[in-house]
């Protein structure tokens, strides 16, 4: 897929959502965005959810969560919204699962997870949702799989990760599901594993080269991204500092294999705490931290087939720690923290041509 000109990459800014939060969780069904719990100005759990229509560009309150939470992996399955674990106002992880009704505008409690937890990436495929990792309330880093058909109304657990770790990012491709990254406790995991759906088995890839907190990850044309982060000095280097890094590492399924960290394909700005995705055949890196004394709003993207980076336009409201989810032709940044927890909702999308 040829990758979009830099000059054909455009933000809409939507209006703000009622409530400032960050670690909010998002799920875009049907030209709707659904912007569930996270964190306000007192760093409790909240329990607001609001809908965003996309068309009319007006939020609407949504009944609150029955629990209110930060942090929980949100999805859209059909004619439903799931609210799976996170933190609750006393941060201590959740195993409760909540489901809204889009069309009877009600929340319902679900079959809770076998353990609270927080930090759960998942996905959903062919209506099933699948739940990998987490961190418990002893703090420790969980392995636990598991799969939740909603007509079942049950979870049902699946062969463990071979790497236990929470705040991982999962991909599907194919007939596997991905996950790179994450954490154990504050350190960085470095793993690169994929489950097989049909033999519901585990392999282990390669791991990702360099160890960076708070890096993110994306996937275009099959090829998976690791990209920049907060660096921790060795042991050796006793006195230094952690510091942002502009680290890209790539791994190409069909040769098996991380490309070396090369200067030609760093980023062009050090960032760590940021969104990154893939819209018109490239993978974008928006906002986030780096060495400036407020959130970045420089955004970025790579084009896999000339092999650089290029300035795409700024985002509106630079903030880090955002929220983010896709939809065709459109990715969106969501909360975060600009000053204080953001309300801002703008989304990356592509120009339409004349």
């Amino acid at each position: 897929m040829a990758a979009a000109g830099a000059g054909a990459f455009a933000w809409l800014s939507f209006p703000a959502m009622p409530t400032r939060r960050v670690y909010c969780s998002a799920a875009h069904r049907d030209g709707q965005l659904f912007v569930l719990g996270g964190c306000g100005g007192s760093g409790r759990a909240l329990g607001a959810a609001e809908v965003l229509d996309l068309s009319t560009q007006r939020w609407t309150a949504l009944p609150p969560l029955p629990t209110p939470r930060a942090g929980a992996a949100a999805l859209a399955v059909g004619k439903q919204i799931l609210a799976v674990g996170g933190v609750d106002a006393s941060q201590s992880p959740l195993a409760s699962v909540e489901v809204y009704h889009v069309d009877e505008g009600k929340w319902e409690k679900k079959a809770a997870l076998a353990q609270p937890s927080m930090g759960i990436a998942a996905v959903q495929r062919d209506g099933a949702v699948y739940a990998l990792g987490g961190m418990g309330a002893d703090t420790s880093p969980q392995a636990l799989v598991r799969v939740y058909e909603p007509a079942k109304d049950h979870w049902q657990p699946l062969p463990s990760m071979p790497t236990p770790c929470y705040g991982a990012s999962a991909f599907l491709q194919g007939n596997k599901i991905f996950l790179l990254g994450g954490r154990q406790g504050k350190l960085p995991v470095t793993a690169f594993e994929a489950f097989d759906l049909e033999t519901r088995s585990w392999t282990r890839y390669p791991s990702v080269p360099s160890r960076r907190a708070f890096a993110a990850c994306a996937v275009a044309d099959g090829v998976f991204f690791s990209l920049g982060g907060l660096q921790q000095p060795g042991p050796h280097n006793f006195y230094s500092r952690p510091h942002f890094v502009n680290t890209v590492e790539m791994f190409d399924p069909v040769q098996g294999a991380w490309s070396k960290p090369s200067r030609a394909i760093r980023m062009r700005e050090k960032r760590a705490d940021f969104v990154a995705g893939c819209l018109g055949g490239r993978v974008v890196a928006m906002g986030g931290l780096g060495n400036q004394s407020c959130p970045l709003d420089s955004v970025e993207g790579f084009s896999l087939s000339r092999k650089r980076w290029e300035p795409l336009p700024p985002m509106p409201t630079g903030r880090c720690s955002c929220s983010s989810c896709s939809a065709p032709g459109l990715l969106f940044v969501i909360g975060g923290v600009a000053q204080g927890p953001s309300g801002a909702v703008e989304a990356l999308c592509l120009r339409e041509v004349p």
